[in-house]
């Protein structure tokens, strides 16, 4: 490709407006590059209802789009942001369009989408009030709407992340603070080593982000006493058990949506269980997708007791539909969370009377991308109302798809439709055990390479199985139909079961 060359303020030629050493750029230079995101973002965003869902580029066809050394000198901005898009174009997945059905995902609304460019020109490192007033304060008002969004008490504290893996880190790492201060030790002074063992119970279909969540803050993955559950759902026989073995403080985790079919625990009878255990025990409660039964009537009983918990994980680019990424964590103890993460570092002191509000208290990082931003104005935007909206309309098309799967001779509903996962496979013809399994996951390749919509495969009781997740924005009927049209025409091109005929 060409260079433009700019001239520095001394005379000498430079390849771009950015290259080191150079000038600011002017505001005619910067509306170029800037201008150029502009068109390839509508360019992509325009195109998302008429273009495929996935192309399925594989790491063969990938590869060689990419592969030249680091170039000696540099390109103009706007030219390094047309080459990538068009290198990268056939790996691109819509996960933010209509018709992902995947892992989960959200999309970005309009109002989200533009205030995570705004916050990328702004550049703000929103990790204390000294480095970023206007970034702390709208961070700690988002905090107070998602409290008042979910019907969670106002005391709570809390924090956005990068997802709720780090969500789960961080509400795991307040219970560990404060089960350690009960035997009597502190442990993000003192560490594990030669400490009791704290113990961790959750079921069997904890999410493996719990379980990595452990590895790293020291109490290890082996620290899980993982309890049966039945359908998704923690046996509590088998968990009073677990609980009445524990001499001292145990953290407790509980599912609020199970990853493969949307199950939820008994999070009021965990809770009443916590509290009366005598070691005592801290209730933590995954909700990454989950949290948002809270905005439909007939779904808000699945978190009844949800308030008694003591840190609750959930994420913001899925039913939030805030670009990613973005989660948050809540926590009732503060001072749990300060105990973990609090630093008093002398260059990050506030000179004011009171110490303010800083996300540092409650998450890892030092350094954080100003993601309040964008959940601020997609809040703003839509408000309670628009979000209540996008909630129930995804629960009604969830719905509607399960119904619609259990009305087809050739496919089998694997659990109950518990809110917005869909999980089901299909029967094949005649097999069973490893070869059913393999056509699945066959059936699920060609759904993807279909391009039409996209769903995701999974293990659901020891089978192979097909989720499809309803949480996007902008998903509506003609979508659900166009996911219905692709699994009808699939399953058409499958072996079909004895002696049924397969639907039109």
């Amino acid at each position: 490709m060409a260079n433009e060359p700019l001239v520095d303020q001394d005379g000498s030629s430079v390849s771009s407006a950015t290259a080191p050493g150079t000038r600011w750029p002017s505001r005619d230079e910067w509306a170029m590059t800037l201008d150029a995101a502009r068109d390839l973002a509508l360019d992509y965003v325009a195109s998302v209802p008429e273009s495929p869902v996935s192309r399925h580029a594989s790491p063969g066809e990938m590869a060689p789009r990419f592969a030249e050394p680091l170039p000696v000198s540099g390109y103009a901005p706007e030219e390094a942001l047309r080459d990538w898009y068009e290198r990268a174009r056939p790996g691109i997945v819509q996960t933010s369009g209509p018709r992902y059905f995947g892992f989960v995902n959200g999309g970005g609304t309009p109002a989200a989408l533009a205030a995570d460019w705004l916050a990328s020109a702004i550049d703000q490192n929103a990790a204390t009030w000294l480095m970023s007033p206007a970034a702390a304060q709208t961070e700690e008002t988002v905090m107070r709407w998602i409290l008042e969004l979910f019907g969670l008490p106002a005391s709570w504290s809390g924090a956005l992340t990068s997802g709720a893996t780090m969500a789960n880190l961080s509400g795991l790492a307040a219970a560990r603070q404060w089960a350690s201060l009960q035997l009597g030790f502190d442990a993000a002074r003192d560490g594990l080593g030669g400490q009791p063992v704290i113990p961790v119970l959750g079921s069997t279909e904890v999410h493996q982000s719990a379980a990595k969540a452990l590895a790293i803050l020291g109490l290890g993955r082996g620290a899980l006493r993982t309890i049966p559950a039945r359908e998704g759902v923690i046996d509590l026989d088998e968990f009073d058990r677990a609980l009445s073995a524990c001499d001292g403080p145990a953290i407790i985790i509980a599912n609020a949506g199970e990853v493969n079919t949307g199950a939820f625990d008994p999070i009021r009878a965990m809770a009443e269980r916590c509290a009366a255990h005598p070691g005592g025990a801290w209730l933590h409660v995954d909700g990454a997708f989950g949290l948002y039964a809270a905005l439909s009537p007939a779904h808000r009983p699945l978190l009844d007791g949800i308030e008694l918990a003591d840190s609750v994980a959930s994420d913001a680019h899925k039913w939030l539909n805030v670009p990613y990424d973005c989660g948050f964590v809540l926590v009732r103890d503060a001072a749990s969370s300060r105990g973990a993460f609090g630093g008093n570092a002398a260059y990050l002191r506030f000179a004011g009377d009171a110490l303010p509000w800083s996300a540092i208290d409650f998450v890892p990082e030092l350094s954080r991308r100003f993601r309040g931003l964008s959940v601020w104005c997609a809040l703003r935007s839509a408000g309670r109302e628009g979000y209540e909206e996008i909630v129930q309309r995804s629960l009604a098309n969830a719905a509607h798809f399960g119904a619609w799967v259990e009305r087809q001779p050739s496919l089998e509903l694997l659990a109950p439709v518990h809110l917005n996962v869909v999980c089901f496979r299909y029967r094949g013809a005649g097999e069973a055990g490893e070869r059913l399994d393999a056509l699945n996951d066959a059936a699920i390749e060609m759904i993807q390479r279909s391009g039409v919509a996209y769903v995701s495969g999974t293990r659901w009781q020891g089978r192979a199985a097909i989720r499809a997740a309803f949480d996007n924005w902008a998903t509506g009927g003609a979508d659900v139909a166009a996911l219905e049209s692709i699994v009808a025409e699939v399953a058409g091109r499958l072996p079909a079961p004895d002696g049924v005929a397969e639907p039109v």
